[in-house]
């Protein structure tokens, strides 16, 4: 017989499970934080509780020391058991984490641990900060680097992983930024986390999933308005989410996070949630 704690216990798993099962591709609905950013700083906790609130399961977090300038300065003093604790204590997980170039070139060992006791299973490259200008042979350069990073990364168990912008849809010498990162990058030591905004610049992200099977670690989810030429709530704009998170399973895809405002990542659960996928 079961008390009445194990009974409501058992109760919770089962809403969880369904929770789960009922979310696209039957894996936890994610936000990454950097657009509450400012409000982590003041209210860490409080913060973590709203968006678990929301219904979100995972976060992405962003590198505090790498983003001490752009409103993760608070958090720098924190130690990743402190992190942990106050995430989980939330309700949520931190499965992923938004790293600057030259933090996993110069202090990788230290971001590594720091994310192995978070808990973390992906350390993301948010971007190289490559100049518009520079030739692609600084592209491949980075990307030589970040295969060795990855490399080091996976005797540990960590996935590295690279968040592309509109600026990797540009062509070099007739050669697409993006494809060549592709070409350079290891299959096995750097996973890409597609940005699905780059609908505005007319890149297709279903191609992209489709034809790259197993390349993919993460996606950052926004829709894309045409009219209003900005990124909208998922589920409001044009993306094919349905088409997506199908081409999602070929291209490899483990979690997924959406990155908008409060009040879209508000509007925006309730449509991930009732898609069947």
């Amino acid at each position: 017989m079961m008390n009445r704690r194990e009974f409501a216990g058992a109760c919770a798993g089962v809403v969880s499970a369904a929770a789960l099962q009922a979310a696209p591709l039957g894996l936890p609905i994610g936000c990454q934080t950097y657009p509450v950013r400012e409000a982590l700083g003041k209210d860490f906790e409080g913060t973590l509780r709203q968006l678990a609130a929301i219904g979100y399961k995972t976060i992405e977090m962003c590198s505090p020391p790498g983003y001490a300038r752009s409103g993760y300065g608070a958090l720098v003093g924190m130690k990743a058991a402190e992190m942990r604790k106050i995430v989980e204590g939330a309700g949520l997980a931190c499965t992923s984490c938004h790293y600057q170039f030259r933090e996993l070139k110069e202090n990788l060992r230290e971001r590594m641990d720091f994310a192995l006791e978070l808990g973390m299973k992906q350390m993301i490259l948010a971007s190289f900060g490559i100049r518009p200008e520079a030739p692609m042979s600084d592209w491949i350069r980075a990307a030589d680097d970040m295969n060795k990073a990855g490399e080091q990364a996976r005797k540990d168990g960590i996935q590295i992983g690279f968040h592309n912008h509109n600026g990797e849809f540009k062509e070099i010498g007739g050669v697409l930024i993006y494809d060549q990162l592709l070409k350079t990058f290891d299959p096995q030591l750097v996973k890409m986390q597609f940005q699905v905004s780059v609908l505005s610049v007319g890149v297709e992200p279903v191609s992209y999933l489709s034809k790259y099977p197993g390349r993919f670690a993460s996606l950052h989810l926004q829709d894309w308005s045409p009219a209003e030429k900005k990124t909208v709530a998922v589920g409001k704009g044009a993306v094919d989410w349905k088409k997506l998170f199908a081409a999602a399973k070929t291209g490899g895809v483990k979690n997924y996070f959406v990155e908008l405002n409060l009040n879209e990542m508000k509007e925006s659960y309730p449509y991930l949630r009732s898609l069947n996928v």
